[in-house]
């Protein structure tokens, strides 16, 4: 997988602009789903298994889109100014490079503070391209960026940015690949736009219409020096979300998850997120109501231009789901 890793993660494809990386997911799953579209929302939506008598029609979904940036200005010495695509912090783009839609790419720096123990705003950054004037620049306002950095194997660790959420892109891609067969109806939804409202997933999930749904996301790390207080580590297994800012997470779908992972000897970690939500709370709201959760991946310096994700863990969450899938479900 880490292959198919590094050409999703080093993919440019800022919210409302995922179409390279949706054409990526195509190439890799045509072959392996019995029915492939896309909607008016960009979300390709891939279909697999032979529903049996007390198969569930069920929802997974990972979003494509990544955070990003957007012009906003350009001056007369050709610097660029910007706003945010999805959460995007000022202390992490001090010094990172970016790459615009066009193929143009920059450096983030900023305005001389006035103590070297302040934070530069958004307001006080700029990205350089390289202009020398304003009529030299080659970038436009409106034009979208996101952060440019190659992917890095460190054996069992891999770093990246984007892997929020292009980690549970490929582990959906590879569950496709492996799930011969399921009693299950089974709907598979790469969606777009998660990081700024959910929205891909909102509109999925109504027409997909799902009688069990769940997420697969990353979530925060709490084994860093001086880090969070979260039990969840790198290397530990997928995390079975019981809650975050956005989500409580059905208890039946929770013991579905956990009973499956003691079944097939998958190590596991239950997850409690203070902040934070996914695509789960859109799928749970859709029409009347549905049984949802989230299977995540433990990562650290999310929304970071270096996320790091433990391979085992999403090796262990292709194991989990493909497992979910394979048998019919029972929620009682």
């Amino acid at each position: 997988m880490k292959s198919l890793i590094q050409r999703l993660v080093e993919t440019t494809g800022p919210s409302g602009y995922e179409n390279q990386v949706r054409d990526l997911v195509r190439k890799e799953i045509e072959n392996d789903a019995a029915e492939i579209r896309v909607d008016a929302m960009g979300n390709l939506i891939a279909r697999k298994g032979s529903p049996q008598p007390g198969g569930r029609r069920i929802m997974l979904s990972a979003h494509m889109d990544e955070i990003g940036i957007i012009a906003t200005h350009v001056d007369a010495n050709g610097f660029v100014r910007f706003t945010t695509v999805g959460g995007v912090r000022p202390n992490t783009c001090l010094g990172s490079r970016v790459r615009f839609l066009s193929g143009v790419q920059g450096l983030i720096n900023g305005e001389k503070l006035d103590s070297n123990d302040k934070v530069h705003s958004f307001e006080q950054l700029f990205i350089d391209v390289g202009a020398a004037s304003r009529a030299d620049c080659p970038v436009k306002i409106g034009d979208v960026a996101a952060f440019d950095r190659p992917f890095l194997d460190l054996g069992n660790r891999l770093v990246a940015k984007a892997m929020d959420d292009r980690i549970s892109v490929a582990v959906l891609i590879e569950v496709i690949h492996q799930l011969k067969s399921s009693p299950n109806d089974v709907y598979f939804v790469f969606s777009t736009q998660e990081e700024v409202g959910l929205r891909g997933a909102t509109t999925a999930a109504y027409g997909v219409d799902p009688e069990i749904g769940f997420a697969v996301d990353v979530t925060l790390s709490g084994d860093t020096p001086k880090g969070i207080k979260m039990e969840t580590s790198l290397g530990k297994g997928p995390a079975v979300k019981v809650r975050d800012s956005s989500l409580l997470a059905d208890p039946r779908v929770v013991r579905w998850m956990i009973g499956t992972a003691e079944e097939e000897h998958i190590p596991y970690q239950i997850e409690i997120l203070e902040a934070g939500g996914t695509d789960a709370r859109a799928i749970q709201l859709t029409r009347m109501g549905v049984p949802s959760g989230c299977v995540s991946i433990p990562t650290r310096y999310i929304h970071s231009p270096s996320e790091m994700v433990d391979f085992r863990d999403v090796e262990n969450a292709v194991r989990l789901i493909v497992a979910l899938l394979s048998k019919p479900v029972n929620l009682e």
